[in-house]
């Protein structure tokens, strides 16, 4: 008789990995990065257990939107008062002093709700610049523009 192995948080083994985002399309990086940062590309994966990897990504000034995204994709916020509602565009955002917040943002959106997708994205480490602070962890570099040519924009 099989039985279906659930992994255990204890048994989780973590990777490091430095993702460049210069030139690669906003959503289909977002994608990449949430399946990497849940666990799904592991053989291993279980639903209820942090088995994902460390996502180190630099460059994410530098993303890319497709079309009229730029102009026209409004990021709607509350400011807590009455008639408060505010929004900005992508444009607005990439060009603020923290444009890494749209990748994260788009990425955690992704991630399943709740107290494990909490967990996992601390687990996401963004930086604007091509410069990170984790070179002591040794991340392997993961090409996304080189597994799909749409992921690039030319």
């Amino acid at each position: 008789m099989k039985t279906t192995i659930s992994l255990k948080p204890a048994d989780a083994r973590k990777d490091w990995v430095l993702i460049d985002a210069e030139g690669l399309i906003l959503g289909r990086l977002a994608a990449v990065i949430a399946q990497r940062l849940r666990g799904k590309h592991k053989p291993q994966f279980t639903p209820h257990v942090d088995c994902g990897d460390n996502i180190v990504v630099i460059n994410a000034a530098k993303v890319q939107v497709t079309g009229n995204k730029a102009d026209q994709s409004i990021f709607y916020y509350h400011t807590g008062f009455a008639g408060g509602i505010k929004g900005r565009s992508v444009k607005e955002r990439l060009g603020s002093a923290h444009p890494e917040r749209v990748l994260e943002k788009a990425v955690e959106r992704m991630i399943t709700r709740g107290p494990l997708q909490r967990k996992q994205m601390k687990h996401l480490h963004v930086f604007a610049g091509d410069t990170h602070t984790h070179a002591g962890q040794q991340p392997v570099a993961l090409d996304v523009g080189a597994m799909n040519k749409k992921n690039r924009r030319a």
